[in-house]
Parts: structure tokens; C-alpha cells; sequence
């Protein structure tokens, strides 16, 4: 009598199935986050070599060469006064992204403090900082550094100071609802039963724990704060001309949409390709750090 064959164990099939799932996760992850890195260091790197090598400045006039068409000599043209976009692009990366870092993380360091007191000591504290950020965050951010740019004229320093005054509230919450579930923890209780003081428990336990959701969304805050410089820079109310901004060359380049594109259509294109890039590492650091599953090579 042949023996039948013993039955597949429905447990070891879904553990394989859920391992091959979970690796799957995480060579998307580093994809992503290579290329994601990859498309940040390019241009970062464009345009911090750019002076180095001798490529031409960004306010370097020259009406002969005037709305000459993309070429070896001018990869991205030239705009209506000859100056090169290509190095206009590469000059005002080094505006945009400072602006997208600054705007980004010192709300970011601001808010998972805030956020993590309120959510750690509740009470009052927390009653006080909740209703100031749903305040921050209901009152509309554009309207906000329009009426600043009204005071104080147009510029750079009223786009810090609106987006500064904002962008706090959402990290905060963001914070406060992770600290509300992680103080509840076996391991905050163990600390604070062994008698650890609450500044060490606070921030050498707690806030190293609850920073990952606001280091993901800050990737996507990054590209908005961005997408925020260039178009007031377009409605001529962020940098003035002629300051190298993406979205200052996008406006300049609006009058001659028919007769001479890629004025406008090269630094809109960069202006994406740098969100492509931010939201690729977002999407990375989402998968790695709040993955549930830790899958070594």
C-alpha cells in the first residue's frame, strides 16, 4: 500500500508567502530610496559644481545669443535677455532647496517637541498646544504670506516667516497622536518604575520613537514648501528678477510659451523631477522605518 502524501502545512505556505511579500517590501524600499537619492544628489551636485567649473553666470547677458533653442552649447536655451537657463536652473536649486529644508525641518524640530509634550504630559499643556495648532492649521498658509508680503513687501524672508509661523501645527499633531499611544508602553512604565527623571524619559526613550512618522512626511513637506516659493515667485511675489528661482524663470518665460518653450518648460521640469525625487525617498523611508517586517539581504 502506497502512503498518500501528507498535506501541505497551510501555515508554512503563508509564512512563505507573507517572506516573499516582506522582501519584495524591502528591495523596493532601497530602489527606492537610491533613486530618490540619486535624482536629490544630481541636482544638488549639478549645482554646487557648476561654479567650480567655470559655467557661465546666471546674470551673464547676451542679446545676440537671445532665445537660441536648446543646443550642446545651451542644453536648456537661452531666455529673451541670452543669459543661459541652464545655469539660471542649476543657480536657483540652490535657493529652492535651501528653502524647502529650512521651511521643513526647523517646524519639523519644533513640532515633535511640542507634539511630544502634549501628548507625554496631557492636561492642560495639551489641551493649550492642540487648540493653538488646529488654529495654525485651519488659517490658510497662503493667504497668510500674502497678507506678510503685503507688510513687508515681496521677497524671500515674509515666505520663511508665513511658512514658519504654519508649518509647526501638523508635526506637532502628527507627534502628539504617536506619543499618546507610546506612553502607554511596557517600556516608558519600566523606565519610569526604575526611576529614570522625565527629561531622560522624554527625550532619550520617547521622542527617538515617535520622530519616524514626521521623518517621512517632512519628504513630502519639503516638495510643498518648494512648489509654495515658486509660485509666488511666479505671481512676482516671492524672488524678485533678476534672482535665479525656478519659479521666477517660469514666469519669465510665460510671454513666449509659443515662440520659445523651453524658457519655461525646463525648470517646470526640474521643479517636478525634484518632487519625484523627495517623494521616492519618502516612499523608501516609509517602507524601512515603518515597515513590521525586518527582512536582512
Amino acid at each position: 500500500m502506497t502512503a498518500l502524501p501528507r498535506p501541505a502545512d497551510p501555515m508554512a505556505a503563508v509564512a512563505a508567502r507573507l517572506r516573499r511579500r516582506a522582501l519584495s517590501q524591502s528591495r523596493w524600499s532601497r530602489a527606492s530610496l537610491l533613486m530618490g537619492a540619486l535624482i536629490i544628489a544630481t541636482i544638488v551636485g549639478a549645482s554646487l559644481i557648476g561654479p567650480l567649473v567655470g559655467w557661465d553666470e546666471p546674470y551673464q547677458q547676451d542679446f545676440a545669443a537671445a532665445l537660441l533653442p536648446p543646443s550642446w552649447a545651451h542644453p536648456f536655451g537661452t531666455d529673451s535677455l541670452g543669459r543661459d537657463v541652464f545655469t539660471r536652473v542649476l543657480f536657483g536649486a540652490h535657493i529652492d532647496i535651501v528653502f524647502g529644508l529650512v521651511t521643513t525641518y526647523i517646524p519639523l524640530v519644533i513640532g515633535v517637541v511640542v507634539g511630544g509634550l502634549a501628548g507625554y504630559f496631557g492636561g492642560w499643556l495639551d489641551a493649550t498646544i492642540m487648540r493653538l495648532a488646529d488654529f495654525f492649521i485651519a488659517f490658510p498658509l497662503m493667504v497668510l504670506v500674502l497678507a506678510i508680503v503685503a507688510i513687508m513687501g515681496a521677497g524671500l524672508l515674509p515666505a520663511y516667516i508665513g511658512i514658519l509661523l504654519v508649518a509647526w501645527a501638523l508635526y506637532a499633531r502628527l507627534t502628539r497622536a504617536e506619543m499618546l499611544v507610546l506612553r502607554e508602553q511596557q517600556f516608558i512604565m519600566a523606565a519610569q518604575g526604575l526611576g529614570y527623571s522625565t527629561p531622560r524619559i522624554f527625550f532619550r526613550h520617547s521622542l527617538p520613537n515617535v520622530v519616524r512618522s514626521a521623518l517621512v512626511f517632512s519628504m513630502a513637506d519639503i516638495v510643498l514648501n518648494i512648489l509654495t516659493l515658486a509660485g509666488l515667485s511666479y505671481l512676482g511675489l516671492g524672488v524678485a528678477p533678476p534672482t535665479p528661482e525656478w519659479g521666477a524663470i517660469v514666469a519669465e518665460g510665460q510671454p513666449y510659451l509659443r515662440t520659445a518653450w523651453w524658457i519655461s518648460t525646463f525648470p517646470g521640469l526640474v521643479i517636478v523631477l525634484t518632487g519625484v525625487g523627495f517623494s521616492l525617498i519618502g516612499d523608501g523611508l516609509a517602507d524601512r522605518l515603518g515597515g513590521e517586517f525586518r527582512i536582512s539581504a
